[in-house]
């Protein structure tokens, strides 16, 4: 068991120590306020204060996690053996910065609380984060910091026993628009007809009349090709499916549709089955709760996981709605079109509320790859070139890589063959 000291105990030292010490490094720990208690401690300790109290494991503490609310803060980016870090400590301290201030900064997602031009979704542009103007989005680094911290522990405490966690991959499926062409009622469908020939899109209008006479061949239709690839490869799956009601951003299949309803029951039988909430749904927290009920009714299960439409999440005012609409966990802590990871972290972990000084019970799990992001490079090898470089970082520390594809995507023709990279990342990526 580890101890560790400071002299005052807040909800932010508590979530940061636990995340860091019990989900990522897997110790046990307790924290004292108390100087008596923390000299009575024959085992492992740290000191986390301004002043060490003895010889012992010192890390000097900087104010972020002693403060309320948002202020203004100046990052100085420095090295530590070669990766970067922040919120330098100074000579006396056994790092030479405050791992766990910078943590918080990270993982709570700060920078997204000070104000910040939005994209024209309302998100937080990845070209805004610390991470992507000092070159380290692509590594996780939170967990790449604890594990550093670990072997210093353990060198000063041989004795100290960790719980080693285990890699996991889970691949996420978007099903934002489950058919292209099929089950759309008669109205959509002639209008999508007239709109693709007075475009002279006549490739399409073709695709679009042999659909109508077999829907197998619409070319969303990946599921049976998916599921078979699962159970192939062993892989940890999880559909989210758009269960919404008609509008600007949401075009899926209607809910009232028997064919689509058929189709989620048929997925869920092999997969997880969860919510992608609606664009509508962003700020109205009626909607959210109606189409969670919706899901739950047609998988007769509870829903549990969310994610939202083109990865909106606002902080935090999202995690406040996923919360009173029951969600438990949610997969949308990432960027759209860019790789790497947005909280800095492959570790699962609670949303930590800012405005209220608290931890949300629900947790968020980090993707690093989704597939739009791979639209920007020239062909399959480079992106399985970046895939790798990313997936080594989460092995490195046994973190959980977690991709998302969509199963739109599946059925385009373009430069990417995305069938055959899809099957490159779960055959090679699964262990």
């Amino acid at each position: 068991m580890l101890l560790i000291y400071t002299h005052k105990i807040t909800p932010r030292f508590s979530f940061v120590m636990k995340q860091i010490f019990e989900r990522i490094l897997g110790l046990e720990i307790q924290f004292t306020a108390k100087v008596e208690d923390f000299i009575k401690h024959s085992g492992a300790k740290i000191t986390y204060t301004k002043l060490p109290l003895q010889n012992e494991f010192f890390i000097r503490s900087n104010d972020l996690l002693f403060e309320q609310g948002i202020n203004e803060i100046e990052i100085k980016i420095s090295e530590w053996e070669g990766v970067p870090c922040f919120f330098n400590a100074g000579d006396r301290s056994t790092i030479p910065f405050d791992i766990f201030s910078a943590s918080f900064y990270l993982l709570s997602r700060y920078e997204e609380y000070v104000p910040h031009v939005k994209d024209t979704h309302g998100r937080f542009p990845p070209m805004e984060s610390l991470a992507y103007k000092k070159g380290f989005l692509e590594k996780p680094l939170v967990d790449i910091w604890a594990h550093k911290l670990l072997e210093q522990l353990k060198e000063k405490f041989p004795d100290l026993e960790s719980k080693k966690n285990s890699y996991n991959y889970t691949s996420v499926i978007d099903v934002t628009s489950s058919h292209c062409f099929a089950n759309r009622g008669i109205v959509r469908g002639l209008s999508g007809l007239v709109l693709d020939i007075t475009s002279l899109k006549l490739k399409r209008v073709f695709k679009r009349i042999e659909v109508w006479f077999n829907s197998e061949k619409d070319p969303y239709n990946n599921f049976s090709w998916l599921i078979e690839n699962h159970k192939k490869f062993k892989i940890k799956s999880m559909f989210f499916f758009q269960f919404a009601d008609y509008s600007t951003f949401d075009k899926n299949v209607s809910i009232y549709n028997n064919n689509f309803k058929y189709l989620i029951k048929s997925v869920s039988d092999y997969s997880i089955v969860s919510l992608c909430a609606s664009y509508s749904s962003f700020q109205d927290i009626s909607i959210l709760k109606k189409e969670k009920k919706n899901l739950s009714n047609v998988i007769n299960r509870s829903v549990s996981s969310s994610r939202l439409r083109y990865n909106r999440v606002d902080v935090p005012s999202t995690y406040r709605n996923l919360v009173e609409a029951e969600f438990t966990d949610d997969y949308t802590m990432g960027y759209t079109h860019e790789i790497g990871f947005r909280a800095s972290t492959c570790t699962p972990y609670y949303f930590y509320d800012i405005n209220l000084e608290l931890q949300q019970p629900v947790k968020v799990h980090p993707f690093a790859i989704h597939d739009y992001a791979f639209l920007k490079l020239k062909n399959n090898q480079e992106i399985e070139e970046k895939v790798a470089k990313v997936y080594n970082e989460v092995k490195k520390v046994n973190g959980s890589f977690v991709t998302v594809f969509s199963n739109e995507l599946f059925g385009e023709k373009s430069k990417i063959s995305w069938k055959k990279l899809y099957q490159h990342i779960l055959k090679n990526y699964n262990v």
